[in-house]
């Protein structure tokens, strides 16, 4: 295994992790505190997910043409520009908007990307604990981003400037850690595998994904400004989501580890149940 790339790539899905916790929560308590409706927040706060969505089908092209440190650096680069102008953007909802969408679009890529190459890392007798611990990397340091947000404040300028250097060190990781060389790809005549032929060959993964994003996306945008709404302090309303995702954290490696030593789907349909139970 090449631990000098897997290292390099957990360390940034953990960056992208952040970013995500902290500027989340972060522009719904602005919008919400400067008397936007909880339409325009919703519709703000979809912006990085679309961008992901976006980003799904340039990843393909990105790997023809591009390098594997050119891609990564690009997106990095796109999602340390989004955030470090997030500032100067509350004032026209226009930019604001194009900064989460642009955002989401690097993030998408760099998940999609790094999960990808993690997954071909790793060996198929450990593959489960070294997902969970990318899994790990990435919720851990998406807990921070609400910490941060209880620490300085929603208003602070020290959230956007402590995200933005962790973004420059993920920039200089990227150029020490990530090989300068073209994603192999399968013959030109090899049968190609669609969005539709995904979904009609694993439903249940798609709907699984599907559920964990709207999860996330809701958590993290939506539940601050409920418990704000719910005369909760700003403080107190980030620390509730930070629990959740510490619960997300704990469970990866285990259920990693019970991933490699049971069968996988008899571990997914029970998750789904118990996740189930818990909404009820």
């Amino acid at each position: 295994m090449n631990t000098r790339l897997l290292a390099g790539l957990l360390f940034a899905v953990s960056i992208v992790g952040l970013s995500l916790g902290a500027t989340l929560p972060l522009v719904s308590l602005r919008l919400l505190d400067a008397g936007a409706s909880t339409l325009h927040i919703g519709v703000l706060s979809a912006a990085p997910a679309a961008g992901m969505m976006l980003s799904a089908f340039l990843v393909d092209a990105c790997c023809r043409h591009l390098t594997r440190r050119t891609i990564y650096l690009l997106s990095f680069g796109l999602c340390a520009l989004s955030v470090g102008l997030i500032d100067w953007a509350f004032e026209a909802t226009w930019l604001l908007g194009l900064l989460r969408l642009g955002m989401g679009v690097g993030m998408g890529i760099a998940i999609i990307l790094g999960e990808s190459w993690v997954n071909e890392l790793s060996e198929e007798h450990n593959r489960g604990k070294v997902m969970a611990l990318y899994a790990t990397a990435f919720t851990g340091c998406q807990m921070l981003g609400p910490t941060l947000l209880a620490v300085f404040g929603a208003h602070s300028p020290w959230v956007i400037i402590l995200v933005s250097l962790c973004y420059a060190l993920a920039l200089v990781s990227i150029v020490w850690t990530v090989p300068n060389d073209y994603v192999e790809h399968g013959e030109e005549g090899d049968k190609s595998f669609s969005l539709g032929g995904f979904l009609r060959v694993a439903p249940a993964l798609c709907m699984g994904v599907l559920f964990f994003s709207f999860f996330d996306a809701v958590v993290l945008s939506l539940f601050p400004v409920y418990a704000t709404n719910h005369a909760y302090a700003v403080g107190v309303a980030a620390l509730m989501v930070t629990v959740i995702l510490t619960g997300d954290m704990l469970f990866q490696l285990p259920l990693g580890w019970l991933a490699d030593r049971c069968e996988r789907t008899t571990l997914h349909l029970v998750c789904g149940v118990v996740a189930m139970l818990i909404g009820l």
